[in-house]
């Protein structure tokens, strides 16, 4: 037990008030570095940079498709090849593809020459891919004379989309592995 005696004096008013200022966190004097540093503003600054670069850099994927640009004669691209050739044209339109031959026309349904649009459009307003590529395989095979014709021609009207056109332009190219018209060349609207 405790010795009465020796029992401590309470703190005076003006001692409790000295330790009550000096145990109180006081604020650093000009020069003096503070204890903890504020990266706040620092990274409100990369964030802004950030933000910044992915807005204005684009990925752009490039692939590249081996053509030929559309001659001047218009038919000179063609010159070297004989009159026995088949000389296939594509022309994609808002109804469909209409396929031309040195013969003519491709009829409908891809049967016969005549008049109107070879592949129509499906029911859904889609290209015919598929009949596309059995028309084209069913042509170079009408005549042992086309089996080495690779070249094709292909025509767009203005409002036709791109991804259609690379679609006409994979679908002439081969039937799976086989390979029919891999030389693309494109025509100009007239």
């Amino acid at each position: 037990m405790a010795d009465p005696e020796k029992r401590e004096a309470p703190l005076s008013a003006a001692q409790r008030s000295k330790i009550r200022r000096l145990s109180q966190p006081k604020e650093p004097d000009a020069g003096e570095e503070a204890g903890e540093l504020n990266v706040v503003p620092y990274l409100d600054i990369i964030m802004n940079v950030m933000m910044f670069v992915l807005a204005t850099v684009s990925v752009t994927f490039v692939t590249s498709i081996e053509t030929e640009p559309p001659s001047i004669g218009g038919g000179k691209v063609r010159s070297e090849i004989s009159s026995k050739a088949l000389n296939l044209s594509a022309f994609i339109t808002n109804q469909g593809v209409s396929l031309k031959t040195s013969g003519g026309n491709i009829a409908p349904g891809c049967e016969t020459a005549g008049a109107g649009v070879t592949i129509p459009k499906l029911g859904d307003d889609k290209y015919d891919y598929k009949s596309l590529t059995a028309c084209a395989k069913k042509l170079k095979g009408s005549n042992p004379d086309f089996r080495d014709e690779t070249q094709v021609t292909i025509t767009a009207n203005p409002n036709i989309e791109y991804q259609v056109v690379i679609g006409v332009m994979d679908s002439l190219r081969r039937d799976g592995e086989e390979m029919l018209f891999p030389d693309v060349h494109f025509g100009v609207a007239r």
